[in-house]
């Protein structure tokens, strides 16, 4: 398939099949892409076969899906685009975290690669966007963090390293509770209903309510 020009559908999914695994270290499995996407199980799978069939991924029946090297390329490619047209709108054009990722959703396709490249130069050649989220350098070489879930984090000092922007709500309320990628945290223990105690860059303990806690990646302080 390589040099065929590629439909913007067949980008958004080679793109959420390697993000699917790159916090968790997990392989994508339909189920996880259908609920990423909001479609079903049985659209995901017909998808799948024709990139299979295409030479963009590999998957056997109720197993998980991998890209192959192509695959990989374009989704880094993607990937890339996505990041750096999320941290022009939140640096140069004044957007909240939380109101960016649809927007690099749609231009993401329809920016070129000249574009891209000029809009990393002028931001500084920023290596992460405004969640934490690592930006893959040209070429599609990306950089990983050691990092785990916010409710995965046993008691002690932490750095947030990413919040995810799955949910805009929970974004909203880490921004407001001052956890946003580089603050400290020191958990201290976990809440009933799964809140986690914590304190915030020093400040008094509170409690991070559970969409929170799940929305962080945390490194831990050594």
């Amino acid at each position: 398939m390589t040099g065929e020009p590629r439909s913007s559908s067949v980008e958004d999914y080679l793109k959420v099949i390697w993000t699917a695994g790159e916090w968790t270290g997990e392989p994508a499995t339909t189920k996880a892409i259908a609920d990423r996407l909001g479609i079903s199980p049985s659209s995901v799978s017909q998808r799948v076969r024709r990139l299979v069939a295409d030479g963009l991924a590999r998957h056997e029946s109720y197993g998980t899906v991998e890209l192959t090297d192509e695959g990989a390329a374009v989704a880094l490619q993607m990937v890339r685009r996505h990041r750096i047209i999320e941290t022009f709108l939140v640096e140069s054009l004044g957007y909240g975290w939380d109101e960016v990722h649809d927007e690099a959703e749609v231009l993401e396709h329809a920016c070129s690669d000249r574009m891209i490249d000029a809009l990393d130069a002028m931001l500084g050649h920023p290596t992460v966007d405004p969640h934490g989220d690592p930006i893959p350098k040209p070429g599609g070489i990306a950089r990983t963090v050691d990092a785990v879930r916010g409710t995965d984090a046993a008691p002690g000092a932490w750095t947030v390293a990413r919040v995810s922007d799955s949910d805009p709500e929970a974004l909203r309320e880490c921004a407001r509770l001052g956890l946003v990628p580089g603050a400290s945290i020191v958990i201290l223990d976990p809440d009933p209903g799964g809140a986690v105690r914590c304190r915030i860059d020093g400040a008094d303990a509170s409690s991070i309510p559970p969409a929170c806690a799940s929305a962080l990646w945390l490194v831990e302080n050594r």
